[in-house]
């Protein structure tokens, strides 16, 4: 079973299974991980944004158009953000890590 780190914003660091086919926010969810996705991952807001390692950015496929517009609503916005309901974890991302930023923008509620 493929695996993947979550540091939490007081610097905790979580190692959780990461089953292939599932987006990050959902192993999030499925580990009980404060990562809100007020959408529900339709790529409707940017409450799921999480921070890549900069040793794992280059390895995930580019951001869409509309991954990046959402970004760009995002709290804490960094070089290496991305959005975890669109990165789906595969053989290639065993061993991903992500930072959980400290708050989000919800414009969902």
């Amino acid at each position: 079973m493929p695996k993947m780190t979550f540091i939490e914003p007081d610097g905790s660091r979580r190692e959780v299974d990461a089953p292939l086919g599932l987006s990050v926010l959902e192993i999030a969810h499925k580990n009980s991980l404060d990562l809100e996705g007020a959408c529900e991952g339709s790529l409707a807001c940017s409450t799921c944004h999480v921070v890549i390692e900069p040793e794992w950015f280059d390895v995930l496929p580019e951001a869409q158009e509309d991954e990046e517009d959402m970004l760009d609503l995002a709290f804490g916005l960094t070089k290496t953000s991305r959005l975890g309901c669109q990165i789906i974890m595969t053989e290639e991302l065993d061993g991903l890590v992500v930072r959980l930023p400290g708050g989000s923008n919800n414009a969902m509620k």
